[in-house]
């Protein structure tokens, strides 16, 4: 029996994933956190919206653009208002950071 905790121990360490994204708070298990990133001084309202999201498995993979300019560019935003940003991480396996821009 103890040999079978030993290797299930083991197994978790070596099968437990590095996948993470930014967040202002982490969990182990499962996050879903939403932050922001900055803020201009435009006093100007918002009235477009652009996104753009970055995914990790494990930690050996990541692919994506979640850069403020690639969220500017897919809302067609000139004039950047403020910018949020979204992460859901489960288990270490798989993460997603989505990056929010508001603005004209």
């Amino acid at each position: 029996m103890k040999h079978l905790l030993i290797v299930c121990l083991a197994g978790a360490l070596i099968l437990g994933g590095c996948a993470a994204g930014m967040t202002p708070v982490t969990g182990f298990l499962f996050s879903d956190v939403s932050g922001p990133l900055t803020a201009t001084a435009s006093t100007a309202g918002f009235n477009r919206m652009g996104q753009s999201e970055a995914t990790s498995i494990l930690g050996w993979v990541a692919t994506g653009d979640a850069s403020i300019n690639a969220a500017a560019r897919a809302g067609g935003i000139s004039r950047i208002h403020h910018v949020d940003y979204h992460t859901q991480s489960i288990l270490g396996v798989y993460a997603k950071t989505t990056v929010t821009v508001y603005g004209e």
